[in-house]
């Protein structure tokens, strides 16, 4: 996952649509004053008539700015559950690390986080996750020229490494005794991949997934190596809100039974891949 400590929050205003999510640049407030209600199903909203999202941008495919319209397959689930509790979703653009902290839950700017947010013991200690929604897997990308074949090349050939600031891939090679280079967002690691400031890259296969549909990334690049590290997303909530987990975790198994996940899941990431629906989506 991601941070940008120096940008300031976006509000962005969610309208259900058949194709998906069409956000659009909005301010706080509702039609109604901006207070906050409970679902006839009894879940408390911070703001009347919608579910107020804490995203981190950009992050393809799971929420990215498309022509002007944040989009990706964490917004299109999380319209699921607006959709259940009868309001339209609104997105929050924020700095990454307040998702491991909780801060804009337990502040009241947001009901709940959903950010492609790989599940953990620490992240639990300061929120609630949703049943985990996605098995994510990370990816070794370097380009086609590179003789490089896999990460334990990249340590024996001293290859200078680049990974995502804060995330579980960055993690990961620490403790694998690497010194990766951070880059603040996704868009940025590519972006040091492209220059030449990293001959290589860590971070999750399905934002790479996304990356390489691009037919110039695609002829530049190629996947050295995916690595299994048992990661799940999860989208989380304040401590103790159980009413919205709980309408989170309903939205979730309704989509994997009537097929709306595995519909999404094409859509967004590419060709559908049973092992990378959790447990819980299965």
């Amino acid at each position: 996952m991601k941070t940008h400590l120096g940008r300031r929050t976006r509000v962005l205003v969610a309208t259900t649509a058949t194709a998906g999510m069409v956000l659009l640049a909005a301010c706080t407030s509702t039609d109604d004053g901006g207070g906050g209600s409970t679902t006839a199903g009894g879940v408390e909203l911070v703001k009347a008539g919608q579910l107020t999202t804490c995203t981190h941008l950009p992050y393809p495919p799971f929420q990215s700015e498309i022509d002007g319209k944040v989009q990706g397959f964490d917004v299109a689930l999380i319209d699921l559950v607006a959709d259940d509790l009868g309001v339209k979703q609104q997105i929050l653009d924020t700095p990454f690390e307040n998702f491991k902290t909780g801060a804009f839950l337990n502040s009241g700017e947001c009901d709940l986080a959903a950010a492609g947010m790989t599940i953990t013991d620490e992240r639990k200690k300061n929120v609630d996750f949703s049943d985990p929604y996605f098995n994510a897997t990370q990816a070794v990308l370097v380009a086609k020229d590179s003789g490089v074949g896999s990460l334990a090349d990249v340590k024996s050939e001293n290859v200078k490494l680049g990974a995502q600031a804060q995330t579980t891939g960055e993690d990961y090679v620490k403790g694998e005794g690497f010194d990766p280079v951070s880059f603040e967002s996704s868009d940025a690691v590519l972006n040091g991949l492209r220059t030449g400031q990293v001959k290589a890259v860590v971070i999750d296969y399905p934002v790479v997934q996304g990356w390489l549909k691009d037919k110039a990334n695609a002829d530049a690049f190629t996947v050295a190596e995916q690595i299994d590290t048992g990661e799940e997303y999860g989208f989380t909530v304040k401590k103790g809100n159980k009413a919205l987990q709980d309408a989170v975790n309903k939205a979730l198994a309704d989509a994997k039974a009537d097929g709306t996940y595995k519909k999404l899941y094409e859509q967004w990431i590419g060709p559908y891949d049973e092992s990378a629906a959790s447990p819980a989506a299965s």
